[in-house]
C-alpha cells in the first residue's frame, strides 16, 4: 500500500487525533508531535524528514533480519495468498505452523 506524500505536520495532526501510542509521554508528543516513519531498508528506518535512523530495536523484535529482504517479501506473499492465517484452537493446525514447529524442535537442544 503506497501512502500519501503529506509533510510531516500533516501526519503528524493525523496521529495525534486517530492514534493512541504505548509507553508514550502524552504532554511531550502534544508539544513536539510523534516521530513519523515512512519507509525503513536494511536495518535502518528513515522518517519523513528524511533522517536515516538505526533501528536498534529491529522494529521491536520482529525485524531482526532487516527490512527490504526480497526473499521475505516473496515467502510472505505467496503464504498470503494461499492461508494468511488461521488459528490453532479446537484441534486446529496448518502445514506452514507444523513445519516451523518441526524446525524449531529441530534447531533447539
Amino acid at each position: 500500500m503506497k501512502m500519501e506524500s503529506l509533510s510531516t505536520n500533516e501526519w503528524q495532526a493525523i496521529d495525534s487525533a486517530h492514534h493512541m501510542a504505548p509507553f508514550t509521554d502524552y504532554a511531550d508528543l502534544r508539544k513536539k508531535g510523534a516521530r513519523i516513519i515512512t519507509r525503513a531498508e536494511g536495518h535502518c528506518v528513515y522518517d519523513s524528514d528524511g533522517n536515516r535512523i538505526l533501528d536498534g530495536m529491529a522494529g521491536l523484535w520482529c525485524v531482526n533480519v532487516g527490512y527490504g529482504r526480497r526473499e521475505l517479501v516473496e515467502a510472505a506473499s505467496s503464504q498470503m495468498a494461499e492461508l494468511p492465517y488461521y488459528n490453532n484452537f479446537f484441534k486446529t493446525s496448518n502445514p506452514p505452523v507444523a513445519a516451523l514447529s518441526k524446525r524449531l524442535a529441530e534447531l533447539t537442544p
